[in-house]
């Protein structure tokens, strides 16, 4: 067996760049890349290593480490799943702030690999600059931060260690089941610490993405339910899209006439031009969606997690007899509300499934029920997006629409928090399966741009845009000036209402009066109620190297995201828009727990109505 002397970090380099994933005969590079800040923690093992084999692991240079992450994460959602990206930092702050992305990461079950330096494994000099001391445990340091958030963790405190660590790493970002943020925290030291390492370690490594088959006995008995149920009702999460089976989907639809809801993952599942397609359901779902949830006897869960947004805390599935079928790859989200499992790959399962069902189909009056409610939910959706006229201020509706009118088929649109997840879910068409790009698992304010870029890396020549408020803006645009030095064409529209828009209405309705939610001067009586502050976002984008367009009309913003979208840099498009809310209200209730007592009548009234919507939850059985 031959061996390599080599650093432990130049290995694992070398390593990760022999590593694939392969499913239905397609292979992908396991590690794409390599995203990058560094200190002194990383800088002379991580940082020299990439040097070393800069021909082999591509470097992105990041400017914050949570945005870091967040493109990663972009780039491995866009790709299925297949594909990754290596974080890698400095030791102390550089390490903890890769929690939030990493959080993020774990919560939507997405791939991505973390390197954070470590303290000296040897413990010549302790403490180290930025080392945080344990009086009990000298073995803690505050990369351990990471392990709730991670699905694998290891500390690699000698040379040999890394091979086990790095074979179970790649093991779990592969696995469908299991992925998630990987942490393998790397002691300075060590880094630097020559080895010889066996020639195999280093040979290409296939990791094959399985599509587990149900079980027959769980497909006869999903069969069985579906046939007995008389108003079934799919709801698609985003394992459809993970799976690669939106095709699967809609032949099921096609072939039994069931109608189909989507999470905010699973929006694009089927064209929301589709039949069967009813659009998002929940909290922020579409009236037709959520009337036939109330209604619904047999709930089909397809690769979702059940979130409190899709099940309106457990108030949204009013039928006194409704039971629940999920198809999911893994048992802990497949036995979620008491549910009959089908514990299995989403694509595999759904053909299954076809063909178990073959010759049934619904009653023609619900499907004619349905696709009546369609209709009817899609000329509100119209009114909403086409109001107004071409000389008016934009609202964040009317933004919606112009986007739809420009973007095509392949565009992909990214956001994930504020009040326009919920603005988006209702309304946005979905046109193909990567389109709706909503991170709402962790909704996390700042993951929009530099999602976007790591969705541009993942789609060379397809416009991606990032939407964000003011509010998500000033959270995270650091990766703007990542995007001018990589020339990465994304298209960012900058929404201003001087206010965080989404938090103030739930503030106004759960008796908080909107405090703290507006960006304005401090008035005489101590409220922010005064003049909006003199900030200029769009000035800011600019500052960081973007071309930057400033729409003042519902004409010249069609105009603005139109040049946008054909522009060959990194485009802002910055929009002062009325904050009047113009979207269609929630169709279903949110648990946000309201003071049960106070003195002031807004949060009375609040708890009464809070009361009253308490009475519909169920646990289901």
């Amino acid at each position: 067996m031959s061996a390599f002397r080599l650093t432990t970090a130049q290995a694992l380099v070398r390593f990760l760049a022999a590593q694939y994933t392969e499913r239905d005969g397609v292979r992908h590079r396991l590690i794409a890349g390599m995203w990058g800040i560094f200190g002194h923690g990383n800088v002379a093992g991580i940082g020299q290593a990439l040097v070393e084999y800069a021909g082999v692991m591509p470097y992105h240079q990041g400017r914050s480490e949570q945005a870091m992450v967040h493109a990663a994460v972009g780039h491995a959602r866009h790709l299925d799943r297949l594909s990754a990206q290596a974080v890698t930092t400095s030791i102390g702050p550089g390490a903890t702030n890769l929690v939030t992305g990493a959080a993020l990461a774990t919560v939507n079950r997405l791939p991505v690999l973390l390197l954070p330096g470590d303290y000296f494994a040897a413990h010549p000099a302790d403490p180290l600059l930025q080392q945080l001391e344990h009086p009990s445990a000298a073995d803690v340091s505050v990369n351990d931060t990471l392990r709730p958030v991670s699905r694998f963790f290891d500390r690699v405190t000698r040379p040999e260690a890394l091979i086990p660590s790095a074979l179970n790493a790649m093991r779990v970002l592969a696995d469908p089941a299991e992925t998630g943020a990987v942490t393998l925290a790397l002691p300075q030291d060590v880094q630097a610490e020559a080895a010889d390492w066996p020639e195999e370690f280093f040979a290409d490594r296939v990791w094959r993405v399985r599509r587990p088959a149900p079980d027959p006995a769980e497909l006869a008995d999903a069969a069985d339910a579906i046939r007995s149920a008389a108003r079934p009702l799919i709801v698609a999460g985003g394992g459809v899209h993970h799976s690669g089976a939106e095709e699967a989907l809609r032949e099921l639809a096609d072939a039994t006439g069931i109608p189909v809801a989507s999470t905010q993952a699973g929006k694009g599942s089927l064209r929301h031009d589709h039949p069967a397609d009813v659009g998002g359901i929940g909290h922020t779902g579409t009236a037709v969606a959520d009337d036939l949830a109330r209604a619904a006897d047999l709930v089909i869960g397809v690769g979702t997690r059940h979130t409190d947004f899709t099940t309106a805390s457990g108030t949204l599935f009013q039928h006194p007899d409704v039971r629940f079928l999920n198809l999911n790859i893994t048992a802990f989200d497949a036995h979620k509300l008491a549910a009959r499992t089908l514990v299995c790959d989403a694509r595999t399962g759904l053909r299954a499934l076809t063909g178990a069902l073959a010759g049934h189909r619904v009653d023609d009056t619900y499907a004619a029920g349905y696709r009546a409610g369609k209709q009817r939910w899609e000329r509100v959706v119209e009114a909403a997006l086409r109001a107004g006229d071409d000389s008016a201020v934009p609202t964040q509706t009317q933004v919606i629409g112009a986007l739809d009118e420009v973007v095509g088929d392949t565009d992909v649109v990214i956001n994930a928090a504020g009040s326009l997840p919920g603005d988006l879910h209702k309304l946005w068409r979905a046109r193909s399966p990567r389109q709706y790009h909503l991170e709402y698992g962790y909704s996390c304010m700042g993951y929009e741009i530099p999602a976007a870029l790591g969705v541009q890396q993942a789609a060379p020549g397809t416009p991606v845009w990032a939407l964000v408020g003011d509010g998500t803006y000033l959270m995270n645009p650091t990766e703007i000036v990542t995007a001018v030095q990589e020339d990465l064409p994304v298209k960012l529209v900058l929404l201003q209402n001087h206010g965080y828009a989404s938090i103030g209405g739930l503030s106004e309705s759960v008796g908080a009066e909107r405090f703290g939610t507006a960006y304005r001067h401090r008035a005489a009586d101590g409220s922010f109620t005064g003049d909006p502050l003199p900030v200029d976002l769009a000035a800011n984008a600019a500052s960081l190297g973007m071309d930057v367009l400033r729409p003042k009309t519902v004409g010249e913003l069609r105009a603005a995201l139109a040049a946008a979208r054909a522009a060959s840099r990194p485009t802002c498009v910055y929009v002062e828009t009325d904050p009047a809310p113009t979207a269609p209200g929630a169709q279903a209730w949110w648990d946000v727990p309201v003071a049960g007592v106070s003195a002031r009548p807004a949060a009375v009234d609040a708890r009464a109505a809070y009361d009253r919507a308490l009475a519909d939850r169920r646990h289901h059985l």
